[in-house]
């Protein structure tokens, strides 16, 4: 949720045009989601999540990301237009590596992971010891796997603080959108490959 919010933070400063695709809104109906052998549904497996849905969302967001636009960013459409898309599970899907630009996995510590979960209300509630049975074991298997992917993905630490956060996602945003810039020598040179994805 924190990513989320510095996100947000840093597309209202840049004014960047962007559409953000939320993957829980992705998942697939309840009833096709695996049970795992503690009863736990397993929403933390791609298999859960409606991925057709969303790389259907995301090819026509980079054909044509004014499709996206809120009427009040039309003045602002010639910036850059930036895709964010948040979710931990999305860099174990091969069919997205070619579209990403920038990456970033937020890290944290068992402990303070454990401390916000239990801050959040969801519903349906998580049952007792969900938490170690799944949520921390299922982070800890995908980081492997991420750790894995030969791309160059930037680890922030979660523990540091949300300016400190900011700063790093900031900067790479700007050095982003110049390079970008850089690319569209002229109108005509506009095509797909000027919008870009985080």
């Amino acid at each position: 949720m924190m990513m989320l919010f510095i996100f947000k933070f840093l597309l209202f400063l840049l004014h960047l045009i962007f559409l953000l695709i939320f993957v829980f809104i992705l998942f697939q109906p309840e009833s096709e989601i695996k049970i795992d052998e503690n009863g736990f549904l397993q929403y933390d497996e791609l298999e859960a999540l409606n991925m057709e849905t969303l790389m259907s969302a995301v090819y026509s967001w980079i054909k044509k990301p004014q499709n996206s636009l809120e009427s009040d960013d039309l003045k602002s459409a010639e910036e850059i237009p930036i895709l964010i898309i948040e979710g931990f599970l999305l860099y174990n899907y091969k069919p997205l590596d070619t579209v990403w630009n920038r990456s970033y996995f937020l890290t944290i510590p068992y402990e303070e992971c454990k401390r916000r979960r239990s801050t959040r209300v969801y519903e349906p509630p998580d049952p007792p010891g969900y938490f170690d049975a799944h949520v921390w074991p299922m982070y800890l298997k995908h980081r492997r796997e991420i750790e894995d992917i030969k791309r160059n993905i930037v680890y922030l630490d979660g523990s540091k603080s949300e300016e400190d956060l900011f700063s790093r996602v900031y900067n790479d945003l700007i050095e982003e959108r110049e390079k970008q810039k850089c690319l569209q020598i002229t109108p005509e040179v506009l095509s797909d490959s000027t919008s870009r994805i985080l």
